[in-house]
């Protein structure tokens, strides 16, 4: 190898491994989040996903097709999107504590609410 194609290469391996150790930053925060959620449901002081989406297909018709949980401001929350039968997403907000309804918006929701 000349010396002149090695000197290109240099910056090459450099850029690469400075994109690899950034990839890796993400990566880490997201273990980091899943080990506090994970404690968070052992310890009781949120109910696990399972109780949610019981929770979530009592109350509306659809299908679950994404699901996020937040910790903001001290308070824990699942966000759950929901793809209704007449084909709109509706977000929903519980407390992860309890389950309890904070926020829902969608088009066609009142449609999908299921009956108590």
């Amino acid at each position: 190898m000349t010396p002149c194609f090695q000197a290109l290469l240099r910056p090459r391996a450099l850029v690469a491994a400075a994109l690899l150790a950034l990839a890796a930053v993400p990566a880490a925060h997201a273990d980091k989040d899943a080990d506090r959620a994970r404690a968070a449901v052992q310890s009781g002081e949120i109910l696990p996903l399972s109780r949610i989406l019981e929770t979530v297909s009592r109350q509306y018709a659809g299908d679950v097709i994404g699901v996020e949980l937040d910790h903001d401001d001290g308070i824990w929350q699942y966000e759950v999107k929901l793809l209704l039968p007449g084909g709109s997403v509706a977000k929903l907000e519980y407390d992860a504590r309890t389950a309890v309804l904070l926020k829902a918006k969608g088009r066609g929701l009142e449609g999908a609410r299921r009956k108590p």
